[in-house]
């Protein structure tokens, strides 16, 4: 026993009584971080789903049990707001108070998801732009509610053509307006990325691959992970199913188009 306590008359049951308290203090402040992370889990994946990010869902969450309270417009959405809820680990039971109404109607102020969106679907068409086998460094991406405004300069048409295609097929894309203006005079920094475009050795097999498996990742019409990239000597190979004639040409086409390669051969990419 700690003589501090005994030399100020404290009794070894209050000392017992206080370390108690301080751990069950302690448990409930762990239990709270615990809670607030899988309200917080529960509640930005509403915000992202397309389905449930113009609702107004309410989350709380106590020692694994969820209690969703809100409106929404469709028995299904009840129904999934309850499935992501138990999909969080930790969650145990879930009490669905959400209220069904028919005549709902759903918010339509830019939220959470919208603007999550957004961000991704400019991340991923700045990406495929630096990737491809055309200058794009003074190029810029806007994107509001899908709709992608490119601006700046290239050097050719078909790298305004190419960089349109891109940005349409880009996962989440709906309407690209190509502000791009043609500008033949390169930069510096413009040489040189074609200088190293132009001499495919100085580009990784690996990189390679890992973009063009990235291309087809936010294509919005090339099944990915349905087909199988390799790359050597810059020459990359394709295989696996597309689903018809047009995406098996899209697929081709994105790869041709990647930085680095020197050709494709796509002979084992069926349909």
């Amino acid at each position: 026993m700690n003589n501090s306590f005994l030399k100020y008359g404290v009794k070894p049951g209050i000392v017992l009584a206080l370390s108690v308290m301080s751990f069950m203090a302690s448990a409930d402040a762990k239990q709270d971080l615990i809670d607030a992370r899988q309200e917080t889990q529960i509640w930005t994946t509403y915000a992202l789903s397309p389905y449930l990010r113009a609702h107004d869902l309410k989350v709380s969450v106590r020692e694994g049990k969820a209690v969703l309270t809100g409106t929404v417009d469709e028995d299904v959405n009840k129904d999934l707001a309850k499935e992501i809820a138990l999909g969080v680990n930790g969650i145990k039971d879930v009490d669905n108070q959400i209220v069904v109404q028919s005549d709902y109607a759903p918010k339509e102020a830019r939220g959470y998801g919208e603007a999550v969106d957004d961000i991704t679907i400019t991340a991923a068409v700045k990406s495929r732009l630096i990737w491809s086998k055309y200058s794009y460094l003074s190029a810029k991406v806007e994107s509001n509610g899908g709709r992608v405004v490119l601006k700046g300069t290239v050097d050719s048409s078909e790298a305004k053509t190419a960089a349109t295609r891109l940005a349409a097929s880009t996962r989440g894309v709906i309407a690209v307006n190509n502000q791009l203006t043609i500008d033949g005079k390169p930069t510096a920094t413009d040489s040189a990325k074609n200088a190293v475009a132009e001499t495919g050795k100085n580009v990784a097999d690996a990189w390679v691959t890992a973009k063009v498996k990235s291309n087809f990742f936010y294509s919005s019409n090339v099944s990915g992970s349905e087909i199988d990239v390799s790359t050597t000597a810059g020459i990359v190979t394709l295989k696996g199913k597309v689903s018809s004639g047009a995406e098996r040409a899209l697929a081709i086409e994105l790869a041709e188009n990647v930085r680095g390669v020197k050709s494709v051969n796509a002979k084992g990419l069926v349909f």
